[in-house]
């Protein structure tokens, strides 16, 4: 009795111990559960240092984050308790300058751009993990946010089911401020819901240069997203994929609405068997530094 109970606690030592080396395996092992392992340790805080974005915006991470403060001139953060207001310095400054620039009652309502130290998110998104991200409302605010408005705001979609426009929720405000961002040449591209682009490509007249960078994607009927070009210096950021030549409301848009997947994303029939991708190697110090 004794010799088998003895035995029964060397197997279950083993187990844990196979359990704790399989726990504790690094990137380098080439294994998906190790990368997810990794940025789940994500910090609280910046890495420090200069910033620099590294890797693609969905396989990378970020050094020397910023903080977009919680409100400022032409803009409100919503909700800070997520911690997915830091960017790389560039991406800050240029929000709080198109804030600036915002027509005078409105605020933008700024939502995730990224993790202090950028990564994987937990839930939300699959980019946003070098700090060159940013989703923005199009519904805008005429005053400055209460502490409740901050943390649960409201998401308001503009769409209706037939891809029009809903009452009260889209018009010339919405429409300039796409223009202004579009017509940066610090963006790289906007992605916006398919049915939104089309709507703009209808109305545009003449000026159709800027609707180039709006990109059609799923979903985006609530907010836009913005990403900007990797920043000069960020040797090891991966640029998107250039964009096509013309304004883009030909076929490709047209695929977009003719199949109706403007209105939602296709779920994976196994989210769990889902594999991420092994981090840039720069990123492993970042993600899992304790500094």
């Amino acid at each position: 009795m004794i010799h088998r109970r003895c035995r029964r606690f060397r197997l279950f030592g083993l187990l844990l111990v196979g359990l704790a080396a399989f726990a504790v395996q690094t990137p380098a092992a080439g294994e998906g559960f190790a990368a997810s392992a990794l940025t789940s340790r994500v910090r609280e805080t910046p890495f420090p240092g200069s910033g620099h974005s590294i890797g693609s915006p969905a396989n990378g991470c970020l050094s020397g984050a910023e903080a977009l403060p919680l409100s400022g001139r032409g803009w409100e953060t919503l909700r800070p308790e997520r911690n997915r207001f830091w960017g790389h310095p560039s991406m800050i400054s240029f929000l709080m300058e198109k804030a600036g620039e915002t027509p005078s009652p409105w605020r933008l309502l700024v939502g995730d751009i990224a993790q202090p130290r950028g990564g994987h998110m937990a839930s939300g998104h699959g980019s946003h993990q070098t700090g060159i991200d940013v989703d923005i409302l199009f519904r805008l605010s005429d005053r400055p946010l209460t502490e409740e408005e901050r943390t649960t705001p409201a998401l308001d979609g503009v769409l209706a089911e037939d891809g029009t426009f809903l009452p009260g929720r889209w018009g010339p405000a919405q429409t300039a401020i796409l223009h202004a961002f579009a017509s940066d040449p610090r963006v790289e591209r906007i992605f916006v819901n398919p049915a939104i682009k089309q709507a703009l490509c209808d109305g545009a007249g003449d000026d159709r240069a800027w609707l180039r960078v709006l990109r059609p994607w799923w979903g985006h009927d609530d907010h836009f997203h913005v990403r900007l070009h990797c920043q000069p210096g960020d040797a090891e950021c991966v640029p998107g994929a250039p964009l096509p030549p013309g304004d883009g409301c030909g076929g490709e848009l047209q695929s977009w609405i003719i199949s109706g997947d403007w209105k939602s994303r296709p779920k994976p029939h196994d989210p769990l068997k889902v594999q991420r991708p092994e981090p840039p190697a720069a990123c492993r110090t970042i993600l899992g530094s304790a500094d």
